[in-house]
Parts: C-alpha cells; sequence; structure tokens
C-alpha cells in the first residue's frame, strides 16, 4: 500500500496551486510567475515525498492557472512543456505516481452544451499536463456532477461526451460522491466508458447505497484491471458541513479501510487538510 497527499506540502510551504484572478490573466508576467512556482513546488515537493516514503502526489488544478482558457495569454504547452517533461522524468525515476483532480465545476453530464464544452476543454488542458510529465500511471479524478431530476439522461449524456476522448480516457477515474452519485452508478458508468472507479471511504460512508465498504472495494477494484487501484481515504469534519475533510484522519477510518481492503496492492490518496502532517500515523502501514 501507498500513500500520498494533494497539491501542497506545509512542511515545505510549497503549492502546485497558485493562481491568479481571471481578470489579471492578460498579465503575463503575473501568469509566468505562478506556473514557475508551481513547477518549482512540484519538483521540491516530489523530492521530499521520496526521501519521506510517499509515492502519490495529486497535482494542483492550477498548475496552469486557466490553462484551458481558450483567450490563455500565449502557447504554454510550447513554453512550459520542456520544464513538464524534465519534471516528468525526475518523477518516474523517484517513483511519484502523479494525478489531478478537476473541480466540480466540470461536469460532461450536463444538459448545457456551453457546460460540456468547458469541461471537455478542462479535461483536456488536464489530460495534456499529464501527457507532457509522461505520467503513464496518471490519473484524472472526476465526479459525475448533478443529475438534474433525470438520472439516467444524465449518465447518457456524460458516457456519449468523452466516449469519443481517448487523449482523457486513457487518465480518467470517476469517483463517488456524498450527495448523488454512489459507488454503485459510478462503477456503472465506469464501465460504459473502460475506465476505472475510485471509492472515497467518507463519501462512501455518508452515501453508501446499502453497500458495506468492503463491498464498494470489491466492487469498484475490478474495473482497474490490471492496473494499480486508487481510493480516497477522509474523515469527516465534526464541525463543518456533511462531506467536509477534517484536518486529520479518524484511526477509526483507516483501521477500517485496512480490514476491509481486498489482497491486493492499492494506492491511497489521504485527503486531509493537514496535507503530508496527517499522513504521519499511518507510516507504518505503508509498504512502498
Amino acid at each position: 500500500m501507498r500513500l500520498g497527499y494533494p497539491c501542497q506540502n506545509l512542511t515545505l510551504s510549497a503549492s502546485t496551486n497558485h493562481s491568479l484572478r481571471l481578470k489579471s490573466l492578460s498579465n503575463q508576467d503575473r501568469v509566468h510567475d505562478a506556473i514557475r512556482r508551481n513547477l518549482e513546488g512540484l519538483e521540491s515537493i516530489l523530492k521530499w515525498n521520496t526521501n519521506q516514503g510517499w509515492r502519490l502526489f495529486r497535482i494542483g488544478q492550477h498548475l496552469v492557472p486557466f490553462g484551458s482558457y481558450p483567450d490563455f495569454p500565449f502557447d504554454w504547452v510550447d513554453y512550459y512543456g520542456p520544464a513538464l517533461e524534465r519534471i516528468g522524468r525526475q518523477a518516474q525515476y523517484l517513483r511519484q505516481r502523479l494525478s489531478m483532480h478537476p473541480g466540480q465545476f466540470i461536469n460532461p453530464g450536463s444538459p448545457d452544451k456551453d457546460v460540456r464544452s468547458r469541461g471537455l476543454a478542462e479535461l483536456r488542458y488536464s489530460a495534456t499536463a499529464l501527457d507532457l510529465l509522461g505520467a503513464s500511471d496518471g490519473v484524472i479524478v472526476l465526479h459525475l456532477g448533478g443529475a438534474y431530476d433525470d438520472r439516467q439522461a444524465a449518465k447518457d449524456r456524460f458516457t456519449d461526451c468523452l466516449a469519443s476522448e481517448p487523449q482523457i480516457l486513457k487518465y480518467l477515474a470517476l469517483e463517488c460522491d456524498e450527495r448523488t452519485w454512489p459507488i454503485t452508478d459510478v462503477v456503472e458508468v465506469a464501465n460504459r466508458l473502460g475506465i476505472p472507479a475510485i471509492v472515497d471511504t467518507l463519501h462512501h460512508r455518508i452515501n453508501p447505497d446499502q453497500l458495506s465498504l468492503e463491498d464498494a472495494f470489491n466492487l469498484a477494484f475490478p474495473t482497474w484491471g490490471d492496473r494499480r487501484p486508487k481510493i480516497h481515504l477522509s474523515s469527516q469534519d465534526p464541525d463543518k458541513m456533511t462531506g467536509a475533510h477534517s484536518a486529520r484522519i479518524e484511526p477509526d477510518d483507516f483501521e477500517l479501510m485496512l480490514r476491509v481492503l481486498p489482497r491486493r496492492d492499492v494506492d491511497v490518496m489521504v485527503e486531509a487538510k493537514d496535507k503530508e502532517l496527517a499522513l504521519s500515523f499511518q507510516k507504518e502501514a505503508a509498504v512502498v
């Protein structure tokens, strides 16, 4: 079992998610500054992770802020492609598995054509970043989005929107959520697209569709084929709305996951507000 965390490292004060306001996008100096800080952060985090024994890292979605926008002020692929390729070679040497997670506004199942189009642009941006990084085992994590009062129609639109997007599909994995789509629906759509499904332990606890966590793992893991499955581990923040992540992982949540995981190599993305600091007490369980 390998462990990782998303986007930034508090110990290093390093982030891959520096951004800027959309109205500042025309200021190329500010755009370049944000991208350079993100790339520098990514390099330092990957080296630190390897020294600590962590093998997973989720890159911030703002690695190239507004990189999917049609009016982006320069060709970021041409300008930063060589740097991304170099960092990708380092990641491969360090045995780091990379991922990205576009936000909730990315909704290929929307009835609004413009929303679908913007979502595809963001997913293509993510896939291009992973392509440049040479992340052959990389993952783009995505939720199914809204149901729009017709669950089947939403699933059909989602499938139709992505079916002819091989660049995206080679990375895409669908994650269950805490409100609308349990793992049963997620696996159904994942199978239709020939892509894997991700169980989030907190989301599943809130929205289980009558399945135990063990049943959820057993349903989702076959979608990965011979690839190493990924799951998300998180705990509920008791002081916030349902589904909000806590600063650390509750020991009971970690122990339940360990108890019911299938006997198979697995990658666990720890989603906690304290980022890498939340991994400390789990280290003895990780096999790198």
